[in-house]
């Protein structure tokens, strides 16, 4: 009987290798085909799992019977064939089993799944989480963040400091997990199988709460204690083929990659990287760049395989939204977001705490960052263990917390509930408009949708008679919608209370 799937569920298909090789990861290689019974074809290369064994996972886009079949140099591995019934299900409650990945808009500046129904990326920095957090911890992390309305998290995928030090235990304070034993010479050649089946397991937990891992091969700045990181040392072809194990391993399941990390930008392994995941992603899931805060940010602008540019603000507490604004204008046009605002209680309580999260995440989405936002808190993003957990700087934690306290900072509920506001609205490649309104942050698709942000709320004057009739006024720091209707042609005043946060949102009848 022929396996059967559901359309983008993953599948696995695995192989054993026939010829003994000193070094699979590095000396052999595996391709899987897949056609669709209309004749469009899939492409998905296999990846090491340790000893002879590979695996190829496949996601379905379309329901229907699919032929596959394998190519490598080994014997054990090329040459076998199948087929697969993939059946469509409506009814799933899995966002992304239900209308595909994330991709993005026609206009290259937002998300829409594969069927074209609009997303905002709504990120959590969990850098430390794949080399630092149990199954247990991952599930309750997850859980929360979920709750909150989070549906990304950031990840570090390896341990990125060649000086790191500590015990190969998740459990022990310093200790961590390894991917690559000879990434400390600044080296991925000597692949551990057990890391990315540990790493497998808590990407899954991600996945089946809809959250998405946006996977960083290896940071270029700090990394995670700021012990020489390693990938400007990553010869470029390692890095593009750790890119390409990347995709194998789990571009069949929902992912962003984020090829640069805390760099310029314009390290030679960047764009081997991008290259290598566009060249092997066949389900054209987004590829960028997040940058560090002294960048320039628009490194490989007119490349073919950057899909966005994420910036980053630093750690002082300062609102920064211009950054993300100059971004949005260079061309060709990416799509932009501030990857890294100050994190939560990060080198001093009480900074960028509270409502300075969900006041920073509204700036800059209106000043162009119409991807998404991201939050981050101190002491969560390295996965510290406990609140007196050793071997971390000061400027970088948040004082008397581990990663389960700062799980609990107020500000990420801000942050998260961004995404509950914007449900079900056509928010794709809408833009910053300073014309649309008189005053305040505002984007807008003249006739559809006008969403506009008042830090101190008042009154919303319109300036535009194609704004849409029918109105809604939220408070952002709670998520209560204040007052909702339907204004008559030529009414554009919309009144509303003062000496609070506002976001005024304008639909047409068919939408919200």
């Amino acid at each position: 009987m022929e396996p059967s799937c559901q359309s983008w569920k993953q599948i696995e298909l695995v192989f054993h290798a026939q010829l003994p090789v000193a070094n699979p990861y590095v000396d052999l290689g595996l391709i899987g085909t897949f056609v669709h019974e209309s004749g469009r074809e899939i492409v998905r290369p296999g990846f090491w799992c340790g000893g002879s064994e590979w695996r190829i996972r496949f996601a379905a886009p379309w329901a229907g019977q699919w032929s596959w079949s394998t190519e490598s140099g080994d014997h054990g591995l090329a040459h076998h064939r199948g087929t697969i019934q993939a059946t469509a299900s409506p009814d799933e409650p899995n966002r992304f089993y239900r209308h595909g990945f994330w991709r993005m808009s026609p206009g290259c500046r937002n998300l829409i799944h594969a069927d074209g129904t609009p997303a905002v990326v709504v990120a959590d920095t969990a850098w430390a989480l794949p080399f630092r957090a149990t199954l247990e911890q991952a599930a309750l992390y997850t859980k929360d963040r979920r709750s909150k309305g989070f549906c990304a998290a950031l990840l570090m995928t390896v341990q990125p400091d060649m000086e790191a030090a500590g015990p190969r235990d998740r459990s022990a304070d310093e200790g961590f997990d390894v991917a690559f034993e000879d990434l400390p010479t600044g080296r991925l050649s000597q692949l551990n199988p057990a890391y990315f089946e540990k790493l497998d397991e808590l990407i899954a937990v991600l996945v089946e709460h809809e959250i998405v891992p946006v996977l960083q091969p290896v940071f270029f700045g700090y990394g995670w204690k700021g012990l020489n990181v390693a990938g400007p040392a990553v010869p470029p072809s390692e890095y593009a083929r750790y890119c390409r194990y990347l995709v194998a391993r789990y571009g069949a399941g929902p992912a962003i990659y984020l090829v640069g990390g805390d760099g310029t930008g314009e390290e030679p392994q960047v764009a081997a990287g991008g290259s290598e995941v566009h060249a092997w992603d066949a389900y054209a899931q987004p590829t960028g760049i997040h940058y560090r805060p002294h960048a320039r940010n628009r490194a490989c602008q007119d490349a073919e395989w950057l899909d966005f540019q994420w910036g980053q603000t630093g750690h002082s507490g300062a609102h920064l939204p211009e950054r993300v604004a100059d971004m949005w204008r260079n061309e060709p046009a990416k799509g932009v977001a501030n990857g890294e605002p100050t994190y939560e209680n990060m080198g001093a309580l009480g900074r960028a705490a509270g409502w300075w999260q969900g006041h920073e995440a509204w700036c800059n989405l209106c000043a162009g960052g119409t991807m998404g936002v991201v939050y981050g808190a101190g002491s969560l993003w390295q996965w510290r263990l406990s609140p007196h957990e050793p071997g971390h700087q000061e400027w970088c934690i948040a004082e008397g917390a581990g990663w389960r306290e700062a799980l609990d900072f107020e500000g990420s509920t801000h942050v998260g509930r961004i995404s509950r506001i914007l449900e079900g609205l056509p928010i794709e490649d809408i833009e910053p408009d300073w014309t649309a309104t008189m005053g305040g942050r505002t984007l807008f698709k003249p006739g559809r949708l006008l969403i506009s942000y008042q830090e101190n709320g008042g009154e919303l004057a319109l300036s535009t008679e194609e704004a849409p009739l029918e109105f809604r006024v939220v408070d952002p720091s709670t998520g209560e919608i204040l007052a909702r209707g339907t204004r008559s042609p030529g009414q554009l005043r919309i009144p509303g209370p003062s000496g609070r946060p506002l976001v005024y949102i304008l639909h047409r009848s068919s939408i919200g």
